[in-house]
């Protein structure tokens, strides 16, 4: 009898990955990950193990914390991050008006968002980690671009769409400086009060997806910042925050899922899917309060 062969394959359930036995390197010379037995996975790119097997089959362990330069954040399923603060952002994509607000649309485990994503905001702003709002903001040139398939599926019944007159005082759907474009409620002023200080960025897309094409304006900005490391906020989960995470684990960036801070209007199951496919093929999930709790830690070990 010929058995069913069993093929190894990195979509499978996070708990059945044990630790590993030895420190392992993933990655290439110039972006690397080392995961050690203890759970760590150090994500710095700053430290190579050692080329020498013998060394490393005689344990290896993880370099000190530079708590200056570095942070360590909390996943799900026993892991711990080590992060470089200036190298790290999170990506909150579209809490706007438009998809939130009580006026437009019933949104409620997208408010339910609002107040974990303060929380995790201010906690990386502490970090020094670089805050961006990536939302939906077209101009009129951008209407004769967009594809049909996206016109028509922000149409309905061959009505409206974008650039169309939403009632007062919402402006043009999803075009610049329209208040269904602002950010919802608390989150507009959050916005206003890191960008007076300088931790917190704008960047417009066009697209479901932030990073899409060759160059988008949220690709250069990430490579002129030097970013590796991405967190990922905001709505919908499935559709614009799952292309733009997708599309950042195809360019390589690191990519963590805050899920207490996505959210989704589809049906059951497409939230969980998109959770099940980040721990299991496009990087790490973890939560706000891990966050919080990231940036006490290192607020205690600076004083």
């Amino acid at each position: 009898m010929t058995s069913t062969p069993v093929y190894h394959s990195a979509v499978q359930p996070k708990s059945k990955r044990p630790h590993v036995d030895l420190a392992t390197e993933y990655g290439n010379a110039s972006s690397f990950w080392v995961e050690y037995p203890s759970g760590l996975l150090d994500l710095t790119r700053t430290a190579h193990l050692p080329s020498s097997q013998p060394d490393i089959d005689r344990g290896v362990h993880p370099p000190q914390l530079n708590a200056e330069t570095q942070w360590e954040l909390s996943v799900e399923y026993d892991r711990v991050l080590r992060l470089n603060k200036a190298h790290s952002a999170i990506v909150i994509i579209d809490m706007q008006n438009y998809f939130l607000h009580p006026d437009l649309r019933e949104h409620s485990t997208g408010l339910d968002c609002v107040l974990p994503l303060i929380d995790t905001v201010n906690s990386l702003r502490s970090l020094g980690v670089k805050i961006i709002w990536c939302n939906w903001g077209l101009t009129d040139h951008e209407l004769t671009t967009i594809p049909p398939a996206l016109v028509r599926g922000f149409m309905k019944n061959g009505r409206g769409g974008f650039g169309s007159d939403l009632p007062e005082p919402f402006g043009r759907l999803l075009m610049r400086d329209q208040y269904n474009s602002q950010l919802y409620g608390p989150l507009q002023h959050l916005y206003e009060q890191g960008k007076a200080d300088g931790t917190d960025v704008w960047i417009h897309k066009n697209r479901m997806s932030g990073l899409w094409g060759p160059q988008s304006a949220l690709d250069l900005y990430l490579q002129e910042q030097g970013i590796s490391t991405l967190l990922f906020a905001g709505v919908n989960a499935d559709q614009c925050v799952l292309g733009t995470l997708v599309d950042s684990y195809f360019r390589g960036y690191d990519c963590v899922v805050l899920r207490d801070c996505v959210a989704t209007t589809s049906p059951s199951g497409a939230y969980e899917n998109v959770l099940y496919n980040t721990v299991n093929s496009y990087g790490f999930v973890t939560d706000s309060q891990s966050v919080v709790q990231a940036a006490e830690v290192d607020l205690e070990s600076q004083q």
